[in-house]
């Protein structure tokens, strides 16, 4: 019994200074911010690459006491849940389209007025500027905090059937695909006949003939296979459009200097990688309609003037309307970049 009482204290003995070491251990594989994101793309899309390269990159440069998790094609919560569940706090951060914020933030549709913001180099210019920092402001005011914005698409591609659209006046009568109310002005001020859709019931509108002409990225032509029932394409630097990544500023407020800072050095690269990244699955994407049969129409200079001419006005007036007290100024910050 003695010796037994000797072993049993000796293997305590040993024991006890493992005890601290183990719980040290499961701290260090625990990280200490957790920041869940909830986004709308499917994982193969070009955001949800760049987002997942975002969320490593944080963990490595925060030897992972900053855990970012990304919750692609909205497993977390749908896109119009976002806003409400980031502001109130039930997860941390968001992705949304710059126009998916309809009346609530009327002022975000300013990226996407036709021909207004679609010049290459503007775009690169648009992240950190006067523009972007109001934007910002407009945001905070809405219980968000801007993180990020992403570059999307500065391409549509206007699809058809029994012609190709390439004068103002070939929209007159065409039932077609709009975008949102606001820039759907654009449509009706040429003749067109615009009807809200979302964009995977596109595809069977157009070869029932419930549409006539389609309105889309060019790289969605691609994935939603518009070169099987439609002939023609047009490629016009018609919108331009950016996601962003919004987090709960109670949430960030509460993180350290240091883990703020390796956050946003890590969206600022997320914002620097979109760029090349969407400039190259747009190029990609409009030679695949090529070679799958589809006749692409790059619009000149000459018929884009034109069709400015034709469709701006109407969707500015409609955006001042609008976003009376802030768009002004929106309008003319993004003028200025």
């Amino acid at each position: 019994m003695h010796r037994r009482r000797l072993l049993l204290a000796s293997a305590a003995g040993l024991a006890a200074p493992a005890l601290p070491r183990l719980a040290r251990a499961q701290a260090a594989a625990s990280p200490a911010v957790t920041m869940r994101l909830s986004h709308q793309f499917p994982p193969s899309h070009q955001h949800a690459v760049i987002l997942q390269a975002f969320a490593e990159r944080v963990k490595a440069e925060s030897k992972g006491e900053i855990e970012v998790q990304v919750f692609p094609a909205e497993q977390l919560a749908r896109a119009g849940e976002n806003f409400p569940a980031v502001a109130r706090g039930a997860f941390e951060a968001a992705a949304a389209v710059n126009f998916q914020w309809g009346n609530t933030l009327p002022e975000m549709n300013v990226l996407t007025l036709p021909y207004l913001f679609s010049d290459l180099e503007r775009i690169k210019k648009f992240p950190g500027s006067a523009a972007a920092t109001y934007l910002e402001g407009l945001l905070q005011k809405r219980a968000v905090r801007n993180l990020m914005w992403l570059y999307t698409t500065r391409k549509a591609i206007f699809t058809s059937n029994q012609k190709p659209i390439i004068k103002t006046e070939d929209f007159k009568g065409l039932k077609i695909r709009g975008l949102n109310a606001l820039t759907d002005h654009a449509l009706t001020a040429v003749g067109a006949a615009p009807s809200s859709m979302p964009g995977p019931e596109v595809p069977q509108a157009l070869q029932s003939g419930v549409l006539d002409a389609g309105l889309t990225d060019v790289s969605a032509a691609v994935s939603r296979r518009f070169y099987e029932f439609q002939k023609y394409g047009t490629v016009a630097p018609w919108f331009c459009v950016f996601t962003h990544v919004y987090v709960n500023p109670r949430w960030w407020s509460g993180l350290k200097p240091e883990q703020q800072a390796i956050i946003a050095r890590s969206a600022q690269q997320a914002e620097q990688d979109q760029i090349p990244l969407t400039e190259k699955i747009a190029a990609d994407a409009q030679a695949e309609l090529q070679k799958r049969g589809m006749t692409v129409h790059d619009q000149t200079a000459e018929e884009s003037a034109a069709w400015s001419a034709a469709m701006q006005k109407p969707v500015v007036d409609a955006f001042l309307r609008l976003a009376p007290e802030g768009g002004p100024r929106a309008l003319e910050l993004m003028r200025a970049l």
